[in-house]
């Protein structure tokens, strides 16, 4: 029997953070042929993910630019995956969620007429803006998709709903099945601010920021709703590892870099920010992926955002959704670090995202999707 040349194709920190585990699951089965490009998209936080799950590309188109535009990007990602995919004939391409990677990656595919599968298939907000480029990115990517691996019932009931009809497999999330590579008991922190802190000490939030929408006023609400936070709890530090994008990074550092118990830092290793996670009292964020995340560690997630395409953890109470302004922002964290009640309201339920073997999963239905059972 012939293996299946699976191709997956990713970008940026957050896809590698979700493909990888389910790149090392192919790379395992006898069954599959495993080929993995990167475009780059990002290029330091990307190369940090590859690093820590052990996996070297065999193509790296290396697209990343200063200050580069999505038209440039998606030009650029189609143009050099073309030349690969021709070379390869992978007998399905496997892409993630919803960035200008996944689209172009997945379009570029379409025309070669090579099978896409679409990892975090399902998720969304119905406002096409909001995240942006990232809503549309995912409804596109879905129309071009041959195999759909959602993370969730209701991200199945969104495809139905959109006439995708076949193929849908509920899968849980991939990135339960990372914390297998990166969360470890006594672990050591490699950030060297974060090794001379003394973390059982007080109590520490887990702040990220990196959305386009936030960026302007929503970020500065939010920081300044930071410092007032840390003014009122002195017992509270808060770990900001910042985005390198210097429209965030400039606004940020010129409004909290000099306030007490607030550490800026670079963008963390994934072993890092997983394990600081699972260290920290709450997580503050409008990262998809922390949403994921937070509640296998049983932390409450207050979401920077004014919608959410993971609804299942707030409606787990898991996770909340707080908005951007900055007096919504310090009254639900006031409430959250102020009454035990309120705290452990968010850890009643499990995470809706799976068990951790999502990547099982999806190679086992790529495998019956190429061997149809005959009667």
């Amino acid at each position: 029997m012939d293996k299946i040349k699976v191709m997956s194709v990713f970008g940026t920190r957050p896809e590698a953070i979700k493909m990888c585990p389910l790149v090392k699951e192919i790379q395992s089965d006898e069954r599959m042929e495993s080929v993995v490009c990167v475009t780059a998209q990002h290029r330091e936080m990307l190369d940090q993910v590859l690093t820590v799950f052990g996996i070297k590309p065999d193509f790296d188109l290396d697209i990343m630019q200063p200050n580069q535009t999505l038209s440039q990007i998606t030009t650029r990602i189609i143009n050099g995956i073309e030349p690969i995919l021709k070379e390869v004939k992978p007998d399905i391409v496997l892409v993630h969620g919803d960035t200008t990677t996944s689209y172009a990656v997945a379009l570029a595919a379409f025309y070669q007429q090579i099978p896409v599968g679409h990892v975090e298939a399902g998720l969304r907000t119905y406002n096409m803006y909001s995240p942006f480029p990232e809503e549309m990115n995912r409804v596109m990517t879905s129309r071009l998709a041959t195999l759909h691996f959602a993370p969730t019932t209701l991200n199945k009931t969104n495809l139905v709903r959109e006439n995708v009809l076949d193929n849908i497999f509920i899968t849980g999330n991939t990135v339960l099945d990372a914390f297998k590579t990166t969360v470890h008991e006594g672990y050591f922190f490699k950030n060297k601010t974060l090794q001379k802190l003394d973390l059982t000490k007080g109590r520490c939030i887990l702040l990220t920021e990196h959305r386009r929408e936030n960026i302007g006023e929503p970020l500065e609400a939010i920081c300044k709703a930071v410092k007032r936070i840390i003014e009122e709890f002195p017992d509270v530090k808060v770990i900001y590892p910042v985005h390198m994008n210097p429209a965030i990074s400039n606004p940020v550092h010129k409004i909290l870099g000099k306030q007490p118990r607030i550490y800026l830092l670079e963008p963390l290793d994934v072993t890092d920010l997983h394990n600081l996670m699972a260290k920290s009292t709450l997580v503050l964020t409008d990262s998809g992926g922390l949403q994921e995340e937070g509640p296998s560690f049983k932390k409450p997630v207050l979401v920077l955002r004014t919608e959410t395409e993971r609804p299942e953890a707030v409606d787990a109470g898991c996770v909340r959704v707080i908005g951007v302004k900055e007096d919504d922002i310090v009254e639900q964290v006031r409430m959250v670090l102020t009454s035990e009640e309120e705290y452990n309201s968010f850890l009643k339920n499990d995470n809706p995202y799976g068990d951790g073997n999502a990547s099982k999963q999806i190679v086992d239905a790529i495998y019956n999707w190429k061997n149809p059972f005959t009667y």
